[in-house]
């Protein structure tokens, strides 16, 4: 959960990070500052007096450590100054800060400014405001009315365009991390937006751990919960501020998804998982999702009552799936597809860390020159420049294709097999991002493929599986196990004949009607009348 030092240390032991990075607890009880988490990862020579100096702005945030010893950190902007006094001794300050990161040749430090080279907030609402309109459809005739022109409303809306600069963007990030050995610094106002998004994404394709339930799960509540991204603003809870709702935790889910559709072993959960994630989000009975901050909710939640006389908020984590679903329905969230890695016998696991040892003792070489398109020349008058809130946007390459050491990355990577339990990239090529059907296509019955689609696939390799693992059980002469093995997730999605691509989720009746104005592509059918006048099917899930 991140809310005490035990759990960061954790965190730095299992990453190798405690080397360079340690936990501070100068904000515990929230002294310095109310968006903060109590507890969180610094530089090991940052000072706490630093962190106390502009409450909190201004300091590198460690996210997560690279295998080989670089680290991916964030940032949040200083108050904007008018005086040039003040103004020099901001400069001043982060002058410090920065040599704290920056210490070539052993460490390079590569900044990212999301507030002015990214995504705006107010673009990813504009786009997702189009893009869900075409997901409310109240009755057949109208589906059939847009079907025409689903495709260019879709592409118009931009959502799937937004998708694919932010994997392009986590793409750039962990070519740094990885192929470069630098460390990364995302800036943000707030570093509560963006940052968690990018962050998150990075750590999905670089760790392994993230890709399994507890994993992904403890990956939202360091990145998001006590990243103190405004989960009550930005889903409007209170629908008191409509300017500040933006779905950017739903378009991290959507990123995820679209590697979780690509790549269905390397993942412990679920599309299904996710989907039930997302409407977790809007369902305001959970302390996860509800409230701004960790200051907030540990006020509102009896900690820290302002008004002695009022009762304490009592509301359930979301992470107890139990409370929403009984155990049968929560086999649906877990991939049985998925393969965990194999453990190392003690032999190779001492060679292995003898290696990561040597990579992160020795200094970068003098050979490693900084790419010419970057941070790297006189880089901290801009990152100064940065958190100073002057853009500097047209230093950069603000191209949308890749900058080449990224295009050589990605090409490279993908032309070799895929290790389903180390790095994985996504393909972002126009048709490879999709639509999430399962979470937007579920309540439109038009929409759905009886006994086909994902689900018809998933459930002939469960069938498949089930017979393997009947087999293995009888070579083993263990009938006691053959029991537990039938009560695993192949009983329900048996008859996967009468399923529909989008279960669980679908309506059990699908009502089959000809549109009033028909579309080209029902004319190409033929026989309408006899589709017109085919009676609703009936989809027998038996006991689900």
């Amino acid at each position: 959960m991140f809310d005490t030092p035990k759990d960061w240390c954790w965190e730095l032991e299992r990453t190798k990070g405690s080397v360079k990075y340690k936990t501070v607890s100068v904000n515990e009880d929230y002294r310095i500052c109310e968006r903060l988490p109590a507890y969180f990862v610094v530089p090991g020579p940052l000072l706490e007096e630093d962190v106390r100096r502009f409450q909190g702005h201004g300091i590198p945030i460690w996210c997560w450590s690279c295998h080989n010893g670089s680290a991916l950190l964030k940032m949040s902007a200083l108050p904007k100054e008018q005086d040039d006094g003040a103004l020099q001794i901001q400069k001043n300050f982060l002058d410090g800060i920065y040599k704290t990161i920056h210490r070539p040749p052993y460490e390079i430090v590569k900044t990212e400014d999301l507030s002015s080279n990214f995504l705006s907030l107010q673009e990813i609402q504009n786009a997702y405001c189009k893009f869900k309109q075409l997901f409310l459809i109240d009755n057949s005739t109208e589906f059939w009315d847009t079907d025409i022109k689903w495709f260019s409303l879709l592409e118009s809306s931009s959502w799937l365009d937004i998708i694919r600069r932010c994997l392009k963007k986590a793409i750039e990030i962990t070519e740094c991390l990885e192929a470069q050995n630098m460390n990364v610094l995302l800036l943000e106002e707030n570093a509560s937006d963006l940052c968690c998004l990018l962050s998150s994404l990075v750590q999905v394709m670089m760790d392994p751990h993230c890709r399994t339930r507890t994993g992904f799960q403890s990956l939202i509540q360091k990145e998001w919960v006590m990243g103190c991204h405004s989960f009550l603003d930005r889903c409007n809870h209170l629908h008191q501020n409509d300017k500040e709702e933006v779905p950017v935790f739903l378009l991290f889910l959507d990123c995820v998804w679209q590697l979780v559709h690509q790549y269905p072993p390397a993942f412990e959960f679920t599309e299904t998982f996710l989907t039930v994630l997302s409407d977790s989000l809007y369902i305001p009975i959970f302390s996860t999702f509800f409230f701004n901050s960790p200051h907030q909710k540990d006020t509102n939640m009896g900690r820290k009552s302002v008004n002695p006389q009022s009762k304490p908020l009592t509301l359930l984590t979301v992470w107890d799936w139990s409370v929403q679903f009984e155990p049968k329905a929560q086999t649906l969230l877990r991939n049985p597809l998925y393969v965990e890695k194999p453990k190392l016998d003690r032999g190779q696991r001492k060679g292995s860390r003898f290696k990561h040892q040597r990579q992160l003792s020795l200094p970068l070489t003098q050979s490693k020159s900084s790419p010419k398109r970057g941070f790297f020349r006189e880089e901290t008058d801009h990152l100064i420049k940065n958190l100073l809130g002057k853009r500097i946007s047209k230093l950069i390459n603000s191209s949308d294709e890749f900058q080449d050491n990224s295009r050589e990355f990605y090409d490279n990577w993908h032309s070799k097999p895929t290790d389903y339990h180390g790095l994985l990239l996504p393909h972002i090529e126009g048709p490879e991002i999709k639509v999430w059907a399962q979470r937007y296509l579920r309540w439109i019955p038009e929409a759905q493929i009886l006994g086909g689609g994902r689900m018809a696939t998933m459930s002939k390799l469960l069938e498949m599986m089930e017979e393997v693992q009947s087999l293995q059980e009888k070579i083993d002469a263990k009938p006691h196990r053959q029991e537990a093995v039938h009560t695993q997730a192949p009983c329900l999605l048996r008859n996967s004949a009468r399923l529909s691509s989008l279960f669980p989720f679908a309506l059990l009746q699908r009502h089959s009607s000809k549109p009033v104005l028909p579309t080209s592509g029902w004319k190409a059918l033929g026989g309408e009348d006899d589709l017109a006048k085919r009676e609703d099917e009936f989809v027998d899930l038996g006991d689900v």
